[in-house]
């Protein structure tokens, strides 16, 4: 069976991509035949992601070395040949589990959470291709590949979160978020060009072993990490980095187990997932993962502080989710793959659970969002509270859950590189990070219930995903804890960065705890205003809470200089451009209105111009030789 599943692994993301087809084309009139077909492909998707992952695992400490690649070509040219093929290694098929796990659980609560819904066929359709799309683009050997799948993971994003079309905001945020991520995307673009152009291939494999060798190719650094910024440009922007983070937050917009699929596992992690596979391009162009580096360094604080004040559910974990990407980024800017998949391998857990969490609070609220309009649901909502708090616990690194053991991989590989600043800056993230996310939970969960509310608990379908992701946001990180275990193999292969220092655990810990204690003194007990906290904070309270003006920004810019100099083009379209041909058109019909007196048709008329012309050429030739009009009029000799 493990056999079969490496030699066909391009059945784990055809299976969803078929489910996509049967539903549009077969089923779509069957609800329960729909969600079966969908499922059923997912999980067996699954199945075969733990083979192969047993497969590549399972070779001890041949692990490292265990890549197992097979293409076919897919078209070729004079100069060019592109295949498209499978690439099992360890970041794969660690991704591939990752993956259809959260896939296979959100389209299992989904059962409940849609249920009643006008286009639920529509909906699993959609999850389907989404999950074919992205297993696609983590199996992809070389970039080609893997940019005709980034695209397909753009376009799925653009129809779940606009699912509800009818919705003006929704269109809007899908809008949003498509032509946002094109502006990456262009600039992945351009990257890949360069380098099919320098280097002459594309393939993952080729590419790590002559990009160091780029000085044979007539290229200098500068120019190499030009063209490795210009490919992370593209993660930018799928991924949420700064400055075209502002797609990510709008994307609430679509159904809750949309907002978990893109969070946790799909969409946003495509652009970490790049970098990571790209990371020997990073190695050597050493200013380019600078940039790296500090791009998602400050993307991280950034996007914690303005989570600090948001008051809607999804909208704080959208935040957060900017933040824990940004983490990823800074990992893999300063050299460390495995910090990174770490993080992203436990995030995929505890963020998955918090948004299906939130989506079981919001079903249970009927369309309520407001944080403050909450309060006490632990009492209505047991099941949902208590996972909801693993969750917590976990995303702040708390021990021994999951998050405690990935957050510690980064921090101590962005001091053991070097980055004392980017450091400090992830410890008083983690601090924001708790502070944020606890302030949701007591908010949420804790203090007195309000009497207008009428909360119950979501049905089982919805809480099986939640007890499953609760169980491994705890137990997560435990791969990390044996020296030969799981924890060896997710470290893909680096030099073992070893154990954090005590003073590091003991500062990330305090660094959490304390977020946690200042938020229930401030929104649990009460012992310290918020409302004066506020007041005192000031415009550093209003910039937080309106993101930075930066979406104000953008939408100036638009207006007036996009739409200005659209405005201004406009002008000389139509009183240059046109006014030149329309110009010429006018003088052709005007000469053409005096010439057509001239044609016609009357022989007379004729006559009487040729007798006219005549009698001009003899007046002429006889003010200039009077001797010469003679000869002509036949008066000389």
């Amino acid at each position: 069976m493990i056999e079969f599943a490496m030699q066909k692994a391009w059945l784990i993301p055809f299976l969803p991509f078929l489910s996509f087809v049967l539903i549009g084309l077969i089923t779509k009139r069957s609800e329960k035949l729909s969600a079966f077909i969908s499922i059923a492909c997912i999980l067996t998707s699954f199945v075969l992601a733990i083979l192969v992952a047993v497969g590549i695992f399972g070779a001890g400490e041949e692990f490292i070395e265990k890549s197992f690649e097979y293409s076919a070509r897919w078209f070729s040219m004079p100069g060019l040949e592109i295949s498209m093929g499978v690439k099992l290694d360890p970041v794969s098929s660690m991704m591939l589990f990752v993956v259809t796990l959260v896939a296979s659980l959100v389209q299992i609560y989904s059962l409940g959470y849609m249920h009643g819904d006008p286009g639920f066929s529509r909906f699993f359709a959609y999850l389907s291709l989404f999950a074919a799309s992205m297993l696609g683009l983590v199996i992809a050997t070389n970039l080609l590949q893997m940019f005709v799948f980034w695209e397909l993971v753009g376009l799925c994003s653009y129809l779940l979160i606009g699912y509800y079309y009818f919705k003006v905001s929704a269109r809007e945020a899908a809008k949003k978020a498509f032509m946002t991520t094109r502006i990456g995307d262009f600039g992945m673009l351009l990257g890949i060009l360069f380098l099919q152009i320098v280097f002459g291939t594309l393939n993952f494999t080729e590419l790590a072993e002559i990009v160091p060798k780029y000085a044979d190719y007539g290229i200098t650094l500068g120019t190499l990490n030009l063209i490795a910024i210009l490919l992370f440009i593209g993660p930018v922007g799928k991924s949420g980095q700064f400055p075209l983070h502002v797609w990510l937050p709008d994307a609430m917009e679509g159904p809750t187990p949309v907002s978990a699929l893109i969070h946790a596992a799909t969409m946003v992690v495509a652009g970490v997932y790049l970098v990571g596979r790209t990371l020997f391009l990073y190695k050597t162009a050493t200013t380019a993962a600078e940039v790296v580096a500090y791009v998602g360094g400050f993307t991280a604080f950034f996007a914690a502080t303005i989570a600090l004040t948001q008051i809607e559910m999804k909208r704080i974990l959208a935040y957060s989710t900017v933040s824990q990407l940004g983490y990823m980024i800074m990992a893999l800017g300063v050299g460390s793959l495995t910090a990174s998949m770490f993080q992203l391998f436990t995030h995929a857990f505890f963020k998955a659970l918090m948004f299906l969490g939130a989506g079981s609070v919001l079903h249970a609220m009927h369309g309520k969002v407001n944080v403050w309009d909450f309060g006490g649901l632990r009492k209505k909502m047991p099941y949902t509270a208590w996972t909801f708090v693993i969750g917590g616990l976990a995303i702040a690194g708390i021990w021994p859950f999951a998050g405690f053991y990935s957050k510690d991989e980064i921090l101590l590989e962005a001091f053991n590189t070097g980055h004392t600043g980017l450091f400090w800056l992830a410890v008083i993230t983690a601090a924001m990070t708790a502070f944020y996310m606890w302030r949701m939970i007591f908010l949420t969960f804790f203090g007195e219930e309000k009497a207008e509310n009428h909360p119950h608990e979501s049905p089982f379908s919805m809480l099986l995903p939640l007890f499953v992701l609760a169980f491994l946001s705890v137990v997560g990180g435990w791969v990390a804890l044996p020296e030969h275990g799981w924890g060896y193999y997710i470290r893909l292969g680096e030099h073992e960065a070893g154990h954090a220092p005590a003073w590091m655990i003991a500062t990330a810990t305090t660094a959490a705890v304390g977020g946690i204690a200042l938020a229930a003194a401030m929104y649990w007990k009460k012992i310290i205003s918020y409302e004066a906290v506020g007041k005192a904070a000031g415009p550093l309270y209003t910039l937080s809470f309106n993101k930075y003006f930066i979406d104000e920004f953008y939408l100036w810019i638009n207006h007036t200089i996009v739409d200005g100099l659209g405005r201004l083009l406009y002008w000389v379209d139509i009183y240059v451009v046109d006014g030149i041909v329309n110009g010429l058109g006018f003088f052709t019909k005007e000469a053409g209105a005096v010439l057509r007196h001239t044609q016609t048709g009357r022989l007379q008329n004729y006559a009487l111009i040729l007798f006219a012309a005549v009698v001009v050429l003899v007046l002429y030739m006889y003010f200039k030789s009077p001797a010469a009009a003679m000869i002509v009029l036949g008066g000389g000799n």
